[in-house]
């Protein structure tokens, strides 16, 4: 049964009758004033869906204003901004990495290799990661950093402190240690630190230890030449650096399953010396003994051949280990045959006599009377041992060593004919090698020579050389008076595996075969009973050789100071003095036990050249000495 709601006020009853319902109805009034239809009551009305064609076309609009703006944006990635971005992309994704050339090696007149360059190991670390705990707390930092450091120490040595500060802070990238072995990088390796890592490298190594460290020189940890012919052919050696472009990984790193591109690197030039490994090892154990025997300041020999200028040797000690040049002295890492100058004493005298004879003043048989003293304008010469009225030769004053008696010789020809003869053995020049840190030596221009300059020249004080020099005036002497240019380098290899031999020496004549013969028939006096230097002949070998003790400049820069303070002890020599082949100077810086020449220096003359002479298969001419008149 519908219920319906009751008549309105003021109403009068009537029947109503609903249409739609047969059953039981409710009168009410009919009003008085105005007639009212009665009204049919709406049952609830039910939902009706609309026309789905309008949502549709509201829904397909906005889809297409969506693509449109994705297709604006696309177009703006892709065309307008594409190309930037994805240089940018490739910037980012892709690194470049310079790859090191093959460092050229540098061996020996035979082969025998003094620097080479290895395959090494740079460990690295990544600070951040060697943490591995999340969020850690202070204390378990300190643990990881001091636990990571003993493991790095107990393969690599040094202090783990060190180690650990290395361990601290936030970089991704830091160097722990350079140029370790692969064997010592497989050790570290298998500890598994975390946060370490390897990085490909190169290192020089020298096999020959020591053994002509002071010509080689060293290479620094950034792979530059440093020191000796290691600086001097840095450029040659060094070779031309290629680089490597590769999509990184998140240590840096190449991915592995991405190409690479970039430029090869260029492989340096291999060197090859004159030195030899073996005369040059002799050479230095030699003199080595002898500083301290003499306790010297220092000592150096100089092995070289007469007619090609090639050096076999040039020794010097102290010395260092190339391999280790951090613990050097820094005194000691220099060429000291090339660098040091010294004052040449009585091994000068021969290039007196020289002059004296190819002006042809005097003869080996010349006859001079040698007072015990000279008395020149501000000066009085003395010998190095006091003697009265002497009868001497030219030939006895060279192998007495003479002061007096050469500085008589040399007033035959006068200071300006003197120095001319100086020069054109080498005086003041340089050597040719073009060494680094050569110093050339000096003399004096005779304007400016004072009243004592001209005595004191003539028998080797008042001018400066270096020991190749002083060896290449030897040479000059045994080459039948051709002067050829010392030479380091017999040739090199190029990075394609082409040889070329070195450019011959430059040479020019000083005196005459005549003379030169002559001279070194005197110099042959000198090592005989007669001479200065009997303990520097070998059995079965003709020896040419002259001593040396003169006054040592004094280094002290003291205005103040003395101008000599000690001495330097010398020997230089040739043979067979007949048929030259191997010229050896000796020199001892600042002997304290003892001081002559002959005596110091002559020993380690006699050593290095027997050994030269049998391992260079020199043999014995067989011909007699000539036997020079010493006094008259």
């Amino acid at each position: 049964m519908t219920t319906l709601a009751p008549p309105p006020r003021g109403s009068s009853r009537r029947e109503y009758v609903d249409p739609d319902y047969l059953g039981d109805f409710v009168e009410y009034d009919e009003p008085v004033r105005r007639a009212r239809k009665p009204s049919r009551i709406q049952p609830p009305r039910m939902f009706t869906p609309g026309d789905p064609s309008k949502r549709i076309r509201w829904w397909q609009l906005i889809s297409l204003a969506l693509l449109a703006v994705v297709a604006i944006r696309v177009i703006d990635l892709q065309i307008i901004q594409g190309p930037t971005l994805a240089a940018a992309a490739q910037r980012e994704a892709m690194t470049t990495k310079d790859l090191p050339a093959q460092r050229g090696v540098i061996s020996d007149r035979n082969g025998v290799p003094l620097a080479v360059t290895v395959d090494a190991v740079n460990v690295t670390a990544d600070q951040t990661l060697v943490i591995p705990t999340k969020n850690p707390t202070e204390a378990q930092k300190t643990a990881a950093r001091h636990l990571a450091a003993q493991g790095l120490a107990s393969v690599l040595g040094g202090d783990p402190r060190g180690y650990e500060q290395r361990l601290t802070g936030s970089r991704r990238f830091v160097y722990i240690e350079k140029a370790v072995t692969p064997a010592t990088w497989q050790k570290l390796a298998a500890l598994n630190i975390p946060g370490i890592y390897s990085e490909p490298a190169k290192k020089r190594i020298y096999p020959a230890g020591s053994v002509a460290a002071n010509v080689i020189g060293f290479v620094r940890a950034d792979g530059q030449g440093a020191g000796g012919l290691e600086y001097g052919l840095d450029h040659e050696l060094a070779g031309t650096p290629g680089t490597s472009v590769f999509q990184r990984g998140w240590h840096g790193q190449a991915i592995p399953t991405t190409t690479s591109t970039g430029t090869a690197p260029i492989p340096g030039t291999n060197v090859t010396l004159t030195i030899d490994r073996d005369v040059q090892w002799v050479a230095q154990k030699a003199i080595a003994e002898r500083v301290k025997f003499a306790r010297a300041d220092s000592g150096t020999v100089v092995v070289m051949n007469p007619k090609t200028g090639q050096i076999y040797a040039l020794a010097t000690v102290p010395t260092f280990d190339p391999n280790k040049p951090a613990e050097a002295v820094q005194a000691d890492i220099g060429n000291r045959a090339l660098s040091q100058v010294f004052e040449p004493g009585s091994t000068s005298k021969i290039m007196t006599m020289a002059a004296v004879i190819e002006e042809r003043k005097a003869t080996p048989l010349t006859h001079l009377v040698i007072p015990p003293v000279l008395v020149r304008p501000g000066k009085i010469f003395h010998d190095h041992d006091k003697h009265g009225t002497e009868r001497l030769t030219l030939n006895g004053v060279l192998a007495k060593s003479s002061n007096i008696g050469t500085i008589m010789a040399a007033e035959l020809i006068g200071g300006q004919t003197l120095y001319t003869y100086l020069k054109k053995f080498g005086i003041g020049s340089p050597t040719g090698l073009q060494f680094p840190g050569e110093s050339r030596g000096h003399i004096p221009d005779p304007a400016h020579w004072s009243n004592t300059s001209f005595g004191t020249i003539a028998f080797g004080q008042g001018l400066s050389l270096n020991a190749v020099q002083a060896a290449s005036i030897f040479a000059t002497i045994a080459n039948d008076g051709v002067r050829v240019s010392p030479t380091l380098i017999a040739g090199s290899t190029s990075s394609d595996g082409q040889y070329h031999v070195a450019g011959a020496p430059t040479s020019s004549r000083v005196v005459s075969v005549a003379t030169a013969r002559t001279v070194s028939a005197m110099l042959e006096s000198v090592v005989s009973d007669e001479g200065t230097a009997p303990m520097a002949a070998i059995a079965g070998y003709r020896v040419a050789g002259k001593t040396g003790t003169a006054d040592r400049a004094n280094p002290d820069p003291n205005p103040k100071a003395a101008r000599y303070k000690g001495y330097t002890s010398s020997f230089i020599g040739f043979a067979p003095a007949d048929k030259p082949s191997i010229v050896v100077a000796v020199i001892l810086d600042n002997p304290r036990n003892g001081h002559y020449g002959g005596v110091l220096a002559g020993p380690v003359f006699k050593s290095v050249m027997t050994y030269s002479l049998e391992h260079f298969r020199v043999p014995p001419t067989g011909a007699p000495r000539p036997h020079l008149p010493v006094t008259w």
